[in-house]
């Protein structure tokens, strides 16, 4: 996987998508700031999922954004989406492989070094850690630090993904100490404050 410094955000899609995500969306992706785009739909149905997958799929192709798809393996694949993102609790590395062959296969590792070295020793193309900081997408299990980043980062090559909680105040840390992408979401759709393209110009 390459990584380019410029387009360090990781992007995850709001839970509910309405009529104006994708023209939102487009803008977002014209900042080339976002190298990642995941589909995150806890609700839906599989077929509702399938149209709206199929038209990002097409956005983020116009705009080189790689399209991932968050826990379900097999909507990855009816997709031919660019890979998925699996947490501890979805299906295991090498079933997922066994499906979708040498697509990106992504890992939540919450801030467990432990997890990190099982998803390294399975091939996960890359490790997520979090949440950093509080969250308005998800309640906090779990608690990942710099130190969390910098254990690592010694441990593994794989790109690291930092989630939880991400905004303008205290994304530039965790760059610093190297994570290599920022999965961020609720700063860019629950914004009461800004609207969508606004909020990601704050990430520079």
């Amino acid at each position: 996987m390459k990584i380019n410094k410029k387009k360090f955000i990781y992007l995850i899609s709001p839970l509910k998508i309405k009529k104006s995500f994708y023209s939102e969306l487009i803008k977002i992706f014209r900042t080339n700031k976002v190298s990642f785009f995941q589909l995150r739909l806890k609700k839906e149905s599989f077929k509702r999922k399938l149209i709206i997958g199929k038209k990002i799929k097409k956005i983020c192709k116009n705009f080189n954004v790689k399209f991932l798809v968050n826990n379900d393996v097999f909507l990855t694949k009816k997709l031919k989406a660019d890979g998925c993102h699996l947490g501890q609790n979805d299906m295991k590395i090498l079933e997922a492989r066994k499906l979708i062959g040498n697509k990106i296969i992504g890992v939540t590792c919450h801030n467990s070094i432990r997890l990190a070295k099982i998803a390294i020793k399975n091939k996960a193309d890359y490790l997520a850690f979090g949440a950093f900081n509080l969250s308005k997408t998800k309640k906090i299990k779990y608690k990942a630090t710099v130190k969390t980043l910098k254990k690592a980062k010694k441990i593994t090559k794989a790109p690291i993904v930092a989630i939880g909680g991400i905004d303008p105040s205290n994304y530039k840390k965790l760059l610093l100490n190297k994570a290599n992408f920022l999965a961020i979401s609720g700063y860019i759709w629950k914004n009461k404050k800004i609207k969508p393209i606004e909020a990601i110009k704050k990430f520079k």
